[in-house]
């Protein structure tokens, strides 16, 4: 039985293909195409082209978080309790990639009618996306990749394409959004046709994903045994790192919930420019982060994940403060943009990795193997983060004065303050998060030896 279950661990750590590599890597270019429109145009698209006010958008986001969370968890045993021929992850891929296409279609139909319907179909339609299609679509998707290897240097691989194309996805729907409404009329219809555009884009990534990605983990010498769910929480909640990589992962969420956000009204009411500024700043910005995602793999050979996100993050940090310098000026953004998509790809690079190993550590402290579980409770906190990102936002932007009219070109000086200050002091808030985090991260160092009593008692029969 031990020199099976020891083969059987070295099959399971042997390199993947890079066409298996960029197949899963899509999967989240798919997810990214559609989901980084919810996560930037989506508020400015109901507050200026449908007229709903941030506050109450705000407040829907937030309401729906709860649900999203709630979702997240469930869909974690769900996962868990899954058995088909094409395994427990994989073929969600599969079964809601059309579904998914179709709901983010269905959140710009806003109908023409009372306000109060419109804030009806909003929620039922933004909870139908996130709560249940992109749920059950990209909590699969990401524990897929510890079901694919066990070698942490390949979910560290897998995770770096991943970030390098996963912002392509946002670079097609976020940077060519704004221009394609304009050609298509500048109006609500136009919106609908953008995105489904993106919808059809994304439906044939997914499909690639679910096609090239086998799961190829399996502890068949292990005994089995019936797990309590009080166990498996307890479990989660003594696995120190899981927080650790939760903060990041909900930090690196936040950072991109704050400028994906709030960069559209800065450019159109600081900048005074509505058309072209914000995909030119969005489009560089991506575009380096992918540069510098795709040089990732050499860094980490020498520093390891957490050194080189530290020392990333410290350099967003610096950037930051360089921007206050001369916020107003175009040029000045520009050059911070690159700055932080240079020295934010690190940590962005390798946090599914990390994550992969907190699976690892969780197994090695208490005996449970919870890739789907780990995966569901760490997303059910990044969720949070966002809606609750994206509420503090709203409200902030209401607070200032903000008016949410068609056709509104001009805002009150609070409003305009109010903007300029998010951006400015947002940012400071995630990058002092994220550097503390890292200072106090040590798995790194005690990854080998896990994996090597993991193996010794996998051999035994033993989790």
């Amino acid at each position: 039985m031990e020199k099976h279950t020891t083969d059987t661990i070295d099959e399971q750590m042997r390199p993947l293909t890079w066409g298996t590599r960029v197949s899963y890597g899509l999967g989240d270019t798919a997810c990214n195409v559609v989901y980084g429109m919810v996560g930037s145009l989506l508020t400015i698209f109901y507050t200026d082209y449908v007229g709903i006010s941030a506050a109450a958008i705000g407040l829907i986001m937030l309401i729906s978080r709860v649900f999203d969370g709630c979702s997240d968890v469930i869909m974690g045993f769900i996962v868990n309790k899954t058995h088909s021929k094409w395994g427990q992850s994989r073929p969600w891929i599969l079964w809601m990639a059309v579904p998914y296409a179709l709901s983010a279609v269905l959140l710009f139909t806003v109908p023409h009618t009372t306000s109060n319907l419109q804030l009806i179909y909003i929620f039922v339609t933004y909870n139908f996306t996130a709560t249940i299609c992109y749920t059950a679509l990209n909590l699969p998707y990401g524990s897929l990749s510890a079901m694919m290897t066990r070698s942490s240097r390949e979910r560290d691989m897998l995770s770096i394409v991943r970030m390098a194309l996963s912002p392509i996805g946002r670079i097609m729907a976020v940077t060519f959004t704004t221009p394609l409404v304009k050609v298509f009329g500048n109006d609500q219809a136009a919106w609908v046709k953008t995105m489904s555009i993106w919808a059809v884009l994304a439906l044939i990534m997914l499909i690639i994903c679910f096609k090239n990605c086998e799961e190829k983990v399996q502890i068949k010498a292990v005994k089995k045994e019936k797990v309590s769910a009080s166990r498996a929480v307890k479990a989660l909640l003594t696995n120190q790192y899981f927080w650790a990589v939760l903060v990041l992962w909900m930090m690196q969420n936040v950072i991109t919930s704050i400028t994906g956000t709030i960069l559209p009204y800065y450019c159109k009411y600081i900048l005074g420019n509505d058309t072209w500024m914000y995909s030119v700043l969005y489009m560089i910005e991506t575009l380096v982060l992918i540069a510098a995602t795709l040089f990732s793999p050499l860094l980490l050979k020498r520093l390891g994940k957490r050194n080189m996100s530290l020392i990333g993050c410290i350099g967003c940090f610096i950037g930051q403060l360089v921007f206050m310098i001369n916020p107003a000026n175009f040029y000045w953004l520009l050059g911070c943009c690159i700055i932080r998509g240079i020295c934010f790809a690190p940590l962005n690079s390798v946090i599914f990795g990390m994550l992969g190993d907190v699976v690892e550590f969780g197994q090695w402290k208490s005996h449970l193997r919870q890739e789907s579980f780990i995966f569901a409770i760490g997303s059910v906190g990044t969720k949070l983060g966002n809606g609750i990102t994206a509420a503090i936002l709203t409200q902030l932007l209401s607070f200032g004065g903000y008016v949410s009219k068609v056709g509104v070109t001009t805002q009150p000086q609070s409003a305009v303050d109010m903007i300029m200050n998010i951006y400015k002091v947002g940012p400071m808030i995630v990058w002092i998060s994220v550097i503390i985090i890292l200072v106090l991260y040590r798995l790194d160092k005690k990854y080998d030896g896990i994996m090597k009593d993991l193996a010794e008692r996998e051999a035994n029969g033993e989790l």
